[in-house]
């Protein structure tokens, strides 16, 4: 069993993995009226993604008897962004993550949580990945600009990104496994 305040520190984590899928949803709107399916899908795989990391979480701290907090989950900015923003917002947001999630491992390190370290191990794993691709992504698109060529490129290749995604299980009602 974890202690009160770890388990409260992740209750956060559920609601900050929450609002990770709602960011990424209202990206997904965003792109997909800017008429960029691969990239609205792209950032609905992510969404999915993201729920399914907020349930690991949930389950985690239902299989360590934690008591589950559920907290209001702030809407994303409403922004109109091009897809450059998207992606520099993106970053932005994957590290502020990758800063929670090393805070979580120091906390748990500290109280000598092992499981909960453990457990966290797989997040900082992924947190890595989730910033190397989106960096990747962002380093394309800043060499070619916002130009429609480039973007028709990158639209084509997140929509196969999204479908690597959804074959690895980040699926919902609109991202089926190709």
């Amino acid at each position: 069993m974890i202690s009160n305040d770890m388990a409260a520190r992740m209750n956060g984590q559920v609601n900050m993995e929450l609002y990770s899928a709602y960011f990424y949803l209202a990206l997904s709107s965003q792109a997909e009226s800017g008429s960029l399916k691969g990239v609205s899908n792209w950032f609905m795989a992510k969404h999915y993604e993201e729920q399914a990391h907020a349930m690991k979480m949930y389950r985690y701290l239902k299989d360590q008897d934690a008591t589950i907090e559920l907290q209001p989950v702030a809407a994303p900015p409403a922004d109109d962004l091009t897809v450059r923003q998207m992606l520099e917002a993106t970053l932005t947001h994957e590290r502020e993550v990758t800063a929670a999630i090393h805070g979580l491992v120091d906390h748990a390190l500290a109280e000598k949580d092992h499981a909960t370290n453990i457990f966290l191990q797989w997040f900082v794993t992924e947190q890595t990945e989730e910033e190397a691709t989106v960096g990747e992504v962002l380093g394309r698109l800043r060499l070619f600009g916002d130009k429609p060529e480039g973007l028709l490129m990158l639209d084509q290749e997140l929509s196969a990104m999204a479908a690597a995604m959804a074959q690895a299980g980040a699926t919902g009602p609109t991202v089926a496994p190709a």
